[in-house]
């Protein structure tokens, strides 16, 4: 996938995840943010086709290397991170404070966890969304 066409997918992610962030499952207005995501979802799957068998955070967790910075804190290698999951970060991450050489380890852990309670949100979602159907 070309990495304009990621980064608009990833950036349309995060936006509906951040929408989705503060309703209720089963409540009327997440619909809009769940269509986003469905069709977002199809559109992976078309670029990555075994976006089903994505690594596991834990292994995800794994393959990417922490470095210790000479300024004392832990960063992370960017390049080690696999697409999708280093732009999904990246546009998690906008705004973040980060060094020259890279972003602070702190925050990739922070980043899988919050996309782990994310995803959990999203599946009560879907879950409360097929119950009512």
């Amino acid at each position: 996938m070309p990495n304009n066409d990621l980064r608009e997918l990833e950036a349309k992610r995060r936006k509906a995840l951040w929408m989705l962030a503060n309703i209720s499952p089963g409540d009327s207005k997440a619909f809009d943010p769940l269509s986003i995501l469905d069709d977002l979802d199809l559109q992976e799957r078309k670029y990555f086709p075994n976006a089903d068998k994505t690594l596991e955070l834990n292994q995800l967790r794994d393959c990417v290397t922490v470095q210790h910075h000479h300024s004392g804190i832990d960063i992370i290698l960017e390049q080690t991170i696999p697409q999708p999951w280093r732009e999904r970060f990246n546009q998690a991450s906008i705004g973040s404070t980060r060094l020259l050489d890279g972003p602070y380890a702190a925050n990739w852990d922070k980043f899988l966890v919050e996309w782990e309670r994310e995803m959990q949100h999203l599946q009560d979602h879907r879950l409360a969304k097929a119950a009512n159907s």
